[in-house]
């Protein structure tokens, strides 16, 4: 269900890098078995069409905050 969405906007966002930079890999960090189980369900989120895939050589890792309840 998506009617308490914002309808899509067609918005191209890009961030200039300075000539020549490019992206730092290393290896991911393990996830705790909550973490992954909270991963998981993100990602089937994807799915639905909340989160859109990313062509980007550039990325960041994933950081789960728990709420006051205890929840993600």
């Amino acid at each position: 269900d998506l009617s308490g969405l914002p309808p899509t906007r067609q918005v191209v966002f890009q961030i200039d890098l300075r000539p020549g930079a490019a992206p730092v890999a290393w290896a991911p960090y393990r996830l705790a078995p909550p973490e992954m189980k909270e991963l998981s369900e993100q990602l089937k989120e994807s799915d639905k069409g909340f989160i859109r895939p990313s062509s980007s050589p550039w990325g960041a890792p994933v950081l789960f905050v728990k709420k006051k309840d205890g929840s993600f």
